[in-house]
Parts: C-alpha cells; sequence; structure tokens
C-alpha cells in the first residue's frame, strides 16, 4: 500500500493571511474615517458651543476603530486584528468576504502550483498525493474555485474542521503543513513537513521547508524511508 503524501492548502499553496490583511484593510480599517458620515441627529442645541463640543467628544468615544494591532505570529486571528467580536470575525471571513479571501487570494509563490504539479508527476507512482484544507461552509467550494484556478492536478481533496481533525490524520501518512496546531500535534506514526511562516516560527519540526521548491530535496529522503520500506 503506497503512502500517503498530503499537502496542506493554507500557508503552503494559499497565502490566505496574506489576503486576508488586504481585505481587512481596505473594508475595515480604510473606511475608518468615512463611517457614519450621514448620520444625523435630532437634538435641541442651547447655542452652548461647550455642549456641542462635548456631544461630539461622545460620539467618537463610542465609535469602534478598526486597526491592526500586530504583525501575525499566530494563527488567533483576534489577537492581531481589532474586531469587535468573534462572531464579526467569522462573518467577516465566511459570509461577507468568503470567495474574495478564499478563492481570489494568491499563491504563496509564483512558482506554487509549476512546483507541486512537477511533485505530482513524479511522485504520483510512489505515493498517494492528495490535497487537505482546513474549511468550513462556503470556504468549501471557493478553495476549490482557487485550486482550480491555478491549474492543480492533484485528483484528491480533503476538507476538514477543528471537530474532524481525527479523521484527516486517518487519511493522511505524511503532512506538509504551516498549521501551528498540526505540526504540534502530530498523532503517533505520522510524518510532518513544516512549511516555514510567521506564525510557526516558535513550533519545533524535524523537517522544515520554507519554499515549496525545497520539498524536492527531501525527495531521496522520504523515498528511502517510505518506499523502499514498504
Amino acid at each position: 500500500m503506497m503512502k500517503r503524501l498530503a499537502f496542506d492548502v493554507n500557508g503552503v499553496l494559499r497565502d490566505t493571511i496574506g489576503k486576508f490583511k488586504q481585505l481587512y484593510e481596505t473594508h475595515l480599517v480604510d473606511t475608518n474615517d468615512v463611517d457614519q458620515i450621514d448620520k444625523t441627529y435630532d437634538i435641541e442645541f442651547s447655542g452652548d458651543t461647550n455642549e456641542l463640543a462635548k456631544i461630539e467628544e461622545i460620539h467618537l468615544d463610542n465609535k469602534f476603530t478598526y486597526v491592526i494591532k500586530s504583525d501575525v505570529t499566530s494563527l488567533n486571528l483576534m489577537d492581531h486584528f481589532r474586531f469587535q467580536s468573534k462572531d464579526e470575525l467569522y462573518s467577516f471571513m465566511y459570509e461577507e468576504y468568503t470567495m474574495e479571501l478564499f478563492g481570489h487570494s494568491p499563491s504563496t509563490e509564483m512558482t506554487t502550483f509549476n512546483t507541486l504539479n512537477d511533485i505530482y508527476y513524479e511522485l504520483r507512482e510512489k505515493f498517494d498525493l492528495l490535497i487537505v484544507s482546513d474549511e468550513i461552509g462556503k470556504s468549501k467550494p471557493a478553495t476549490l474555485f482557487f485550486l482550480a484556478k491555478f491549474g492543480c492536478l492533484l485528483e484528491k481533496v480533503l476538507f476538514f474542521s477543528e471537530v474532524t481533525k481525527e479523521n484527516m490524520w486517518n487519511e493522511v501518512d505524511i503532512l506538509v503543513t504551516a498549521n501551528p496546531d498540526l505540526i504540534s500535534e502530530k498523532p503517533e506514526g505520522k510524518t510532518v513537513i513544516k512549511f516555514n511562516t510567521e506564525y510557526n516560527k516558535e513550533v519545533q519540526c524535524g523537517l522544515e521547508i520554507s519554499t515549496l521548491s525545497d520539498f524536492n530535496l527531501l525527495l531521496k529522503k522520504i523515498t528511502e524511508d517510505y518506499v523502499q520500506n514498504f
């Protein structure tokens, strides 16, 4: 039985975080100055300028401001982007801008899918190759659009979520991923290749690559370990 080699979409094939930042800046940060500009107020003024200034100050204090709080060093986006609640973050990602985020993100590199398809041609008779991705709701069809847009040749795509993550591991022997949780929670008997990003620097892994092209350097080792012995 061939070993199953999987490539994670987020961070390895798709620059989801970079696109998220762009959408956040365009649709939230850049609208801070014009938000509520058309609102009218039915207030009786005494003509006292101090009273008017006080009302304007209250209005400004109550206005929520969207800001990028820090560089993205983890996948807890609430730590790095200001939202009024987790529900608002969810709505932003999976209701309002789902296709823009998951369908129209750029690839991590200019040659990502050229390299991936080369890997497919080279390893398809030695490994069972598949794509895996942590998706929910409408991000699934958006991700399929993303893969089709870039001409991905791998036939198998497996979606999972936090609830079904264990089932994903049952379908994978070797995983190339940037997800720090998947790297640190690797089940016994599985192999993880860490794709280095800003948000997984603190997670240690025995096998690491910084570009998908670097994967070619690991082919000999992986082939020796997982083909000759099985």
